[in-house]
């Protein structure tokens, strides 16, 4: 897929400002290309809260190296100052603050996860800044400029704030200051256009108003969907042991996406993989194999990718016990014994929680070295009872334990 106007609108939920004369974002996003005669500095902000990057966290970097690939500026911003605060989108209560040092630490897990997705190479094709630049410099006479762009009533509309107004759980002021903050990112670089979630678009728009204040053409906004996590029914994340993180081994990798439920392949295909919708293979146990080896592929490699899936092959054809050594491990450290088996399902991943563990176990589907497991108040005493054994779920979960 060379042709950039072709390729750069895929799997966009939406573009905004829309054009009265236009009937899709695809439209959209074509106008801007062909009336600018220059390459597009195109913004994706990430606050660094955490270590790890699964799955969904890759569709807009993915989105962001298509158009390094079609000659555009990738401008990501590290919001070490904003994550300080922490964004409040989607968050029932104030999020925790964190210290210059443990962003530092995050920011740093974070590239390295992007390695496989962006272009560090190409001269010109990438903008790496930090918002402390020019946030940690603001004097009390900015910010007062940057809060009189915006009424309260206009912050409550943010769904979030709306929600915890509604319900009097408390808000803080700080937490205001986030979207104005994430805005000024766009000033300060001179965005044309900013990538994010569907969940961002307030944050964007912001943006696009604080940019019209000082004077410069407002960003274009571009969503994308919000991924479904492997159970194929939320939104993917690792509280809720659906997601598939950038820095999981190959089989453990492999051996979720090769799961995804049949509805979600064709969203899968869309936004993890540049391969063409129509070659999707028509049986879908096909286009699961298919799907996972591609994306085990991009940051596993060919070769560790091929060899995920013949042992994934392997272990559902011989037996939990063929090639131990390449099932998934699962760490005995963080555990608190004595530990319940329908816990240990959820806490190793192999179920979504521990109520849904009691289930397989009930089922009949939860193996310990092969020995069914038949009772759901089954306990351990000591690591012990589990160190190096494979648990199993069915023909295709397996963990085996470690230290």
């Amino acid at each position: 897929m060379t042709d950039a106007l072709d390729w750069l609108p895929r799997g966009t939920q939406e573009i905004f400002p829309d054009r009265p004369d236009s009937s899709s974002p695809q439209e959209n996003l074509r106008r801007l290309l062909e009336t600018t005669n220059r390459p597009l500095r195109v913004k994706l902000g990430i606050d660094p809260t955490g270590t790890d990057i699964h799955l969904g966290h890759s569709i807009p970097f993915r989105k962001l190296r298509a158009f390094q690939d079609a000659g555009h500026t990738a401008v990501v911003i590290i919001g070490d100052f904003t994550a300080q605060i922490g964004d409040p989108t989607g968050k029932s209560e104030v999020r925790k603050q964190l210290t210059p040092q443990e962003v530092k630490a995050n920011a740093e897990h974070y590239l390295a996860q992007l390695a496989p997705i962006l272009d560090f190479e190409t001269p010109g094709r990438l903008e790496i800044r930090y918002n402390s630049e020019w946030l940690g410099a603001l004097d009390l006479a900015r910010i007062q400029e940057l809060l009189a762009t915006m009424t309260v009533g206009q912050m409550l509309a943010k769904e979030g704030f709306a929600e915890r107004f509604a319900q009097e759980s408390p808000i803080f002021l700080h937490e205001f200051l986030y979207p104005l903050m994430q805005g000024y990112d766009s000033v300060q670089v001179q965005a044309d256009v900013e990538l994010g979630g569907t969940d961002q678009k307030f944050n964007i728009a912001v943006g696009r108003d604080l940019q019209r204040h000082f004077g410069q053409t407002p960003q274009f906004g571009l969503l994308l969907p919000i991924l479904i996590g492997t159970d194929g029914a939320q939104k993917m994340s690792k509280s809720l042991h659906n997601y598939v993180g950038l820095r999981e081994d190959a089989l453990s990798m492999y051996s979720k996406l090769e799961k995804i439920p049949d509805a979600q392949i064709k969203t899968y295909y869309e936004l993890l993989t540049a391969l063409e919708l129509s070659q999707i293979p028509a049986n879908p146990r096909e286009a699961q194999k298919a799907l996972a080896l591609e994306i085990t592929r991009q940051f596993r490699g060919a070769e560790a990718a091929l060899a995920a899936q013949q042992t994934a092959e392997a272990l559902v054809l011989q037996g939990n016990t063929a090639q131990r050594d390449a099932v998934p491990e699962f760490s005995l450290s963080g555990l608190t014994f004595p530990v319940k088996a329908a816990y240990l399902l959820g806490a190793a991943g192999l179920c979504p929680s521990s109520s849904e563990g009691r289930r397989q176990i009930q089922g009949g589907a939860v193996r310990l070295e092969g020995e069914r497991l038949e009772d759901v108040q089954q306990e351990y005493q000591t690591p012990a009872e589990l160190l190096d054994k494979v648990l199993q779920v069915g023909k295709k979960k397996f963990i085996r334990f470690v230290p």
